[in-house]
């Protein structure tokens, strides 16, 4: 993350009611997580959005390791380790609904955010989604779509999105990568925690993460597409429309992803920068869509490299910033916030709005590049998206 990227984060932390780095101060060490059973909430039930799509939602989640390649923040781990929440339409939802998060994982979170004793953990852990876990699949072969949520953050705090894709009819693939969260559970009761974050500092360390996650997600689509590995949930896959999308630190691996697998085949950048020079290079004609705040990535941003990424860009492009957002309007936090009353009133944006948009935009560009149907609102600006701005020309 940039210093114009730290910045504003530290700025939107407000969004989630927090003022602490947003790098956190999480522990490089493991810890042991208390059992999955004390997950529960105190009457304070928070819920994401309903569904919008044709399909129930089925949740499995795996384990991935490559042992090809060493774990690059702790030399200890003698493996890649990711942790992969597969979202897919179902068939049925006969089974118990799928958690949003641990207590452990949730109590990670929010220490860093400086909600530590403010929001209980089970609370947030306790989440109402919308998924059921190992749902039997839909019939059929539906495009592949991979999540990476930003630097610091978890994989969860992008499950709205990744439960209304597939109840649209995709398979989506959230990704934890291990020791660049706050917090995420791996088997064994392994807490893994930010080592990460101690350890990015230049813009090399930055780039260098950006290629290391790029290399994570090709794996990824390497085990989804392998029946070996996923069984049953690799025929649903399409191989040859696979999407890439990621918020923050995330949007820039989704663009490096692009640069070096031309299996997949469009991608989404949310509110990131691109940290690998030149930035948006390498993507040939394929399609890309930039979206973010317009306070820190509009063309007249200061230390955003947007501007660069886009003449790199060769293919169906858009570059759109929203009025009124903040770095994290494009996941799950500012929604929670607000059923929690702690939405920044400095953020004009709402929860609910954010989503929308997010919601929006991202289906219609992979349901354009992956399906190949005709989406409008991707054509210009309208009046039911007034705070969407189409930049350079579009």
């Amino acid at each position: 993350m940039t210093t114009r990227s730290r910045r504003a984060a530290l700025a939107t932390l407000l969004t989630f009611g927090l003022s602490a780095p947003l790098l956190g101060a999480a522990s490089v060490s493991s810890t042991r997580s208390r059992p999955l059973s004390d997950r529960g909430t105190d009457g304070s039930e928070l819920a994401l959005p309903p569904l919008a799509g044709p399909y129930p939602v089925g949740r499995r989640v795996l384990h991935l390791v490559d042992r090809h390649r060493a774990d690059p923040w702790v030399s200890t781990a003698a493996n890649r380790e990711l942790m992969v929440s597969l979202s897919y339409p179902a068939r049925s939802t006969g089974s118990r609904r799928a958690a949003y998060m641990t207590v452990d994982e949730a109590q990670l979170l929010l220490v860093a955010r400086g909600l530590g004793g403010i929001v209980p953990a089970v609370v947030v852990a306790g989440t109402r989604t919308h998924a059921q876990v190992s749902a039997s699949p839909a019939s059929g072969r539906f495009p592949l779509v991979l999540l990476s949520p930003g630097f610091s953050m978890p994989r969860s705090t992008l499950t709205s999105l990744a439960d209304d894709l597939a109840g649209r009819g995709y398979v989506v693939a959230s990704v934890d990568h291990a020791y660049e969260s706050v917090g995420t559970q791996f088997p064994g009761g392994r807490i893994l925690t930010c080592a990460a974050c101690e350890q990015v500092n230049t813009p090399a360390q930055e780039a260098s993460a950006v290629r290391g996650r790029a290399a994570d997600l090709s794996y990824v689509i390497d085990e989804l597409t392998s029946y070996q590995r996923t069984r049953v949930l690799s025929g649903m896959i399409d191989p040859r429309r696979i999407g890439i999308a990621g918020h923050s630190i995330g949007g820039a691996a989704a663009a490096a992803t692009m640069a070096t697998d031309p299996r997949v085949r469009a991608g989404v950048d949310l509110d990131g920068d691109f940290f690998v020079h030149p930035a948006g290079a390498g993507l040939g004609r394929r399609p890309f869509m930039m979206l973010g705040a317009d306070s820190t990535h509009g063309p007249d941003g200061h230390d955003t490299d947007w501007p660069e990424a886009w003449s790199h860009l060769h293919g169906w492009r858009r570059w759109l910033t929203v009025t009124g957002a903040e770095h994290f309007s494009f996941t799950d936090l500012p929604y929670l916030a607000d059923q929690l009353g702690l939405s920044d009133p400095a953020v004009s944006l709402s929860g609910v709005r954010g989503w929308s948009i997010t919601r929006d935009y991202v289906t219609a560009f992979f349901d354009r590049h992956l399906r190949e149907l005709p989406r409008p609102i991707l054509d210009g600006p309208t009046a039911s998206e007034h705070e969407v701005v189409f930049r350079d020309g579009v």
